[in-house]
C-alpha cells in the first residue's frame, strides 16, 4: 500500500494535482473536509459528534478526526493507498495517523510539499476568486493570514516527516504538467525502493 501526503498552502495546486495523482496511481482521496461533510450527512455517531463542535464554533477534536481516516480507511481495504489531502494539520495528528497506520500495517510513504512563493499564491488566489465564490479568495489580507497559517500549522509537521526522511518539497511553480512531472518523479523513486 502507498500512502501519500501531499502539502501545500491555500492556491499552491493541491486539488488539482491530486485528481490527477488519484488517477494515475490508483490512490483513495482523503479529504478530511470531505469526510467530515459526509459523516454529519449521513449522521454516523462520528458526523454527529463532529457536529456538535462545529455548531460552538468550535475545532473537531483529533480523535474524532483520526476516527473517521480510521472508518474511511476499513471501508477502502481493497485500496492501493491513499492520498491524504488537507491531513494530519498538526504534530499530534501526525503521530495519530502514523500509529492508526502502524496498527493497518501501513505507513506514510512521502510527504510532498507544493512550494509557491507568497505573492504568487496572492496571485492565484485573487484570480480563482473572481470565479470561485469564495469570499476568502477575494481579499490580499485575508489571503496573506491564510498563508501564514498554513505556515506555522505546517512547518512542524514537516519537521516531523523530515526527521523520518519522508519528507520532499516541489517546486509548485511552472505549468500544471511540469508540476506533476515533479510530483510523479518523487513517487516514482520511493515506490521503487
Amino acid at each position: 500500500m502507498f500512502n501519500l501526503i501531499l502539502f501545500g498552502p491555500p492556491g499552491s495546486g493541491k486539488g488539482t494535482q491530486s485528481d490527477k495523482l488519484v488517477d494515475k496511481y490508483g490512490l483513495k482521496h482523503l479529504s478530511t473536509g470531505n469526510l467530515l461533510r459526509q459523516e454529519i450527512a449521513d449522521k454516523t455517531p462520528l458526523g454527529i459528534e463532529a457536529k456538535s463542535f462545529m455548531d460552538k464554533g468550535q475545532l473537531v477534536p483529533d480523535e474524532v478526526v483520526i476516527g473517521m481516516v480510521d472508518s474511511y480507511f476499513d471501508q477502502h481495504i481493497e485500496a492501493r493507498g491513499f492520498l491524504f489531502d488537507g491531513f494530519p494539520r498538526t504534530v499530534a495528528q501526525a503521530v495519530a495517523l502514523d500509529k492508526l497506520l502502524e496498527l493497518k500495517k501501513t505507513s506514510i510513504a512521502a510527504v510532498l510539499a507544493l512550494e509557491v512563493g507568497e505573492e504568487e499564491l496572492v496571485k492565484r488566489l485573487l484570480n480563482r476568486g473572481k470565479t470561485s465564490g469564495r469570499s476568502d479568495d477575494t481579499n490580499e489580507e485575508v489571503i496573506r493570514k491564510r498563508f501564514a497559517v498554513y505556515s506555522n500549522e505546517t512547518t512542524p509537521v514537516a519537521e516531523h516527516y523530515k526527521k523520518a526522511k519522508k519528507f520532499k518539497s516541489i517546486k509548485g511553480e511552472g505549468t500544471v504538467g511540469q508540476i506533476f512531472d515533479a510530483i510523479c518523479e518523487a513517487i516514482d523513486k520511493k515506490i521503487e525502493r
